[in-house]
């Protein structure tokens, strides 16, 4: 049931297309282990935007971060969760916000919120900062994978990363 339900809301937001649901052939197949490490980084990387844009949203009232980190963004882990269910790895997300099982990204989550705290315009640059991250890291993970599937809600991250990135840059603009 929750597969299906997971499948279902995967097809409803368009992070994947019809023709995979129906024929989910790659879900069978072994992952290297750089696209298996790609896929646990990614998770935890889309789940520290959303904590990160929650918390900013928290304590600058913003609207932007709200809309970014509670909707979008949990958008995208629930996407990539997908895939690690698909591919029968288990998530490595505590699911305490801010909570991250990499040291790498605590850390940087740590240093983001901190630079997020120091004033609006640190804020709205953490975003920006953010998000330019996600696009090269899910530039270079498609060009680690030949998977269809994994290719397929990598590319749909990077064009809710990308819209991001310029609501971001647009709000930086009208402000400073």
């Amino acid at each position: 049931m929750l597969n299906k339900l997971i499948l279902s809301f995967a097809l409803v937001t368009g992070l994947l297309s019809c023709s995979y649901a129906e024929n989910p052939v790659y879900a069978t197949a072994d992952l290297s282990a750089t696209e298996e490490a790609n896929l646990l980084w990614m998770v935890e990387e889309e789940k520290l935007a959303s904590d990160v844009y929650k918390e900013l949203y928290e304590l600058w009232g913003l609207q932007i971060f709200n809309n970014i980190g509670a909707k979008s963004e949990l958008q995208h882990v629930e996407a990539v969760s997908y895939l690690l269910q698909a591919y029968g790895i288990e998530n490595p997300s505590p699911s305490a916000r801010g909570e991250f099982s990499n040291p790498d990204l605590q850390a940087l989550y740590d240093d983001l919120l901190a630079r997020g705290a120091e004033s609006l315009e640190q804020a709205l640059n953490v975003g920006v900062s953010i998000e330019k991250q996600d696009i090269m890291d899910l530039q270079k993970a498609i060009n680690e994978t030949q998977r269809a599937d994994i290719i397929q809600v990598y590319q749909n991250l990077m064009k809710g990363s990308e819209n991001h990135l310029e609501a971001f840059t647009r709000q930086l603009e009208s402000r400073y």
